[in-house]
């Protein structure tokens, strides 16, 4: 028994947020130097691939069914929306904006999902409480993407904006589709799944887009390279690894708490380790956003992983 088995369930549980807050919280900065050097697309669909590849055989392993047909095309809507959209949204979007700040647009994921359950045919009204959130939402985003005179600090690219807001949305349609979808038993089996057709389908991108045309591997710098492998270790395998384990073992509404912590973290890591730009509008923006995202997220107990991670 490792020493980890032996502690109790409340230390497993603190350590699992831990890792999720602070592994999830990184990413964005990995994203961003991994780009560097590696074409967005292609960097992504690698690291889900692999990522992907490992973490199938690992429930296979650990004595989940071969999925069927049904389970393999369900997978694939909701890895072409959350990993190839969202997760590719952020990939191709840090080439124009900030680490931090696409943390605070991805961060928008629960109100569109908000929105999104309202208006599909028999959807749920919000609550008094939901709609403060929306709100709040709304302008933490008119703050951070908005006309420059409301802040004085400038502003954020629109075309990566776009992006980001489009992938939050790719990925909110895909979190409520696979509410309902037809999954594997096993929730690990599913991620798996998720990421290896996610992760083919934008690679697919990068080869289409013309990512793969003067390419070398002997480009690609330290830097990237270790955070391209960070970004499989940790991003996917450990943190989803640790967000399965704590949707399994804890409430969801304490599981989803990363979603306002992931920001601050990838935020202040921008700012210190590569001089991203912490902007009184970040800050007040960011404060914004994150409490919108606790109003929500506190009131509705059922809410998926985030796209970024």
């Amino acid at each position: 028994m490792n020493p980890i088995e032996r502690l109790p369930l409340r230390a497993k549980i603190f350590i699992a947020l831990a890792a999720v807050y602070l592994i999830w919280g990184s990413t964005y900065l990995a994203i961003r130097f991994a780009i560097e050097t590696i074409p967005p697309f292609l960097m992504g669909g690698a690291r889900f691939a692999a990522a992907g590849t490992l973490l199938y055989g690992a429930a296979r392993l650990a004595g989940a069914k071969r999925p069927n047909r049904i389970h393999w095309g369900a997978t694939t809507v909701i890895g072409g929306l959350l990993i190839s959209g969202g997760n590719g949204a952020v990939v191709w979007a840090e080439q124009r904006v900030p680490s931090g700040l696409a943390s605070l647009l991805v961060a928008t994921v629960p109100v569109w999902m908000v929105l999104l359950d309202w208006a599909r045919r028999d959807g749920r009204r919000p609550s008094g409480w939901v709609m403060t959130g929306l709100g709040l939402g709304f302008a933490g985003l008119a703050l951070l993407v908005g006309p420059e005179g409301l802040s004085g600090d400038g502003r954020i690219d629109p075309v990566g904006a776009a992006v980001l807001l489009s992938g939050s949305i790719a990925w909110a349609v895909g979190s409520l589709y696979s509410l309902r979808a037809p999954l594997p038993d096993s929730r690990l089996l599913a991620t798996a799944m998720e990421m290896l057709t996610g992760g083919g389908l934008m690679f697919l991108a990068g080869l289409l887009t013309g990512e793969g045309t003067g390419f070398q591997l002997s480009a690609i710098s330290m830097r990237s390279a270790v955070s391209f492998v960070y970004l499989i270790i940790f991003g996917s395998l450990v943190g989803f690894t640790a967000y399965i384990w704590l949707l399994n073992t804890t409430t969801p509404a304490r599981a989803s708490t990363y979603a306002y912590v992931n920001p601050v973290v990838a935020v202040f890591l921008g700012w210190l380790l590569a001089g991203e730009p912490l902007t009184v509008r970040t800050v007040l923006a960011a404060a914004v956003i994150i409490s919108a995202v606790a109003v929500i997220t506190t009131d509705r107990t059922c809410q998926n992983a985030e796209a970024g991670e």
